[in-house]
């Protein structure tokens, strides 16, 4: 896919409607993890130093078209040193502009026509503006009026950012270096049919763990005991079990996990086999077999695409074990030149940070959804707009 992008575009003394994805972690007013808005500095820089007079459009946390100031953007203004507009609508500051400056306006979500994709609300939000850049890959799933809407008024582009992520999934995607390995946790089977397929249809080996796991366990006969899985969804695991076969890929179920007599951060653990599970263990990790093994798989891989982690990451160093291990496995092969990685979703990359492997990973994606259907080959409407 090629898309329109800002290079050798002249934007000097043009106001340019910038649409960043900031919905970043925020604790007590404080940003905790400023990921996704250092992620976006190349692109606000580039235009900057290329004199746009820049006004950023963003979103924080879902307020349901409500003003909830819970939801202000202000902590992301302060971060950035830069001004907060209350309304993003208004368009009184714009005058008042000189080339270079940079504006974030207060949180898109408060209107009900950002979700809707209002054309109405659209056509506010760009009026003033000489053109649109995209930068948000994390929301071009979504057709949202700060997405899609305001390119039907606004000659539209994609920032660095979203650029170089279509180039480098693109990349793995379409020519991946082989053999390809394939790890996908999280909880539900439900809302990853769709990748799942589309993985073992492109991989050499697809691991599958988390909860999504313990439920291809439940479907091939295992007691999982007292655990999040998906009961309903038995069919569909074996349906995917069996497309795996039938292309030519590996699936690779846990073997083993890590359990607790109740779901809690401080519970003891213990790692069992399916046969040693009993009706009131709680699966909260991976287990050391299908640990070892899954590092094993990584270690002889030349590729990995990694989304969802393999148990309650969150809660280290108890419950932590198998992620980390998967983490620090390809980070190794990556820094030893062995392996290619592309990592995505907001967990597993929190995963990647508390273990400090971030840095060696070849891509990491400011993408969860947007990420996950881009692997599954779904039309993102954010980013269908802005193709030549």
């Amino acid at each position: 896919m090629k898309l329109r992008t800002i290079d050798n575009l002249d934007v000097r003394g043009k106001y340019v409607l910038l649409r960043d994805d900031f919905n970043v972690q925020i604790v007590d007013g404080k940003i905790t993890d400023a990921f996704r808005i250092e992620q976006s500095m190349p692109t606000i820089n580039a235009l900057k130093n290329a004199g746009a007079r820049i006004a950023i459009v963003a979103h924080l946390g879902r307020p349901k078209g409500v003003r909830s100031m819970e939801y202000s953007l202000a902590p992301v203004a302060e971060y950035m040193h830069i001004p907060l507009i209350p309304n993003c609508l208004d368009k009184d500051f714009l005058p008042k502009m000189k080339d270079g400056d940079v504006v974030l306006l207060e949180n898109v979500r408060f209107y009900d026509g950002e979700e809707k994709n209002d054309s109405d609300f659209a056509k506010k939000l760009a009026d003033g503006f000489d053109l649109f850049v995209n930068d948000a890959f994390a929301v071009s799933h979504r057709a949202h009026a700060s997405t899609v809407g305001v390119t039907e008024f606004l000659p539209s582009y994609a920032g660095k950012l979203l650029a170089s992520e279509i180039e480098q999934l693109s990349a793995v995607m379409e020519n991946p270096k082989r053999p390809l390995v394939a790890i996908v946790g999280g909880s539900k089977v439900s809302t990853k049919i769709g990748v799942l397929k589309s993985l073992a249809h492109l991989a050499d080996k697809l691991i599958i763990g988390g909860a999504l796991g313990t439920t291809f366990n439940y479907a091939t006969g295992a007691n999982v005991g007292n655990s999040l899985y998906e009961p309903d969804q038995k069919d569909i695991a074996l349906e995917i079990l069996e497309y795996g076969r039938e292309n030519g890929c590996e699936i690779l179920i846990p073997l083993d996990k890590g359990v607790a007599p109740e779901f809690s951060r401080d519970a003891k653990r213990t790692d069992k086999t399916f046969d040693e599970i009993t009706d009131t263990d709680v699966i909260l990790d991976a287990g050391a077999l299908t640990t070892a093994r899954d590092v094993g798989v990584i270690k002889s891989a030349a590729s990995v695409i990694w989304n969802g982690t393999v148990g309650m990451a969150e809660w280290e160093p108890t419950w932590s074990v198998g992620s980390f291990a998967l983490a620090r496995a390809i980070a190794e092969e990556t820094r030893n030149g062995k392996l290619t990685s592309v990592v995505g979703g907001g967990d597993t990359v929190a995963a990647l940070e508390a273990c400090g492997v971030k840095d060696d990973i070849s891509y990491v994606s400011t993408g969860g959804g947007a990420f996950l259907e881009f692997i599954e080959g779904r039309n993102l409407p954010g980013i269908s707009v802005l193709s030549e």
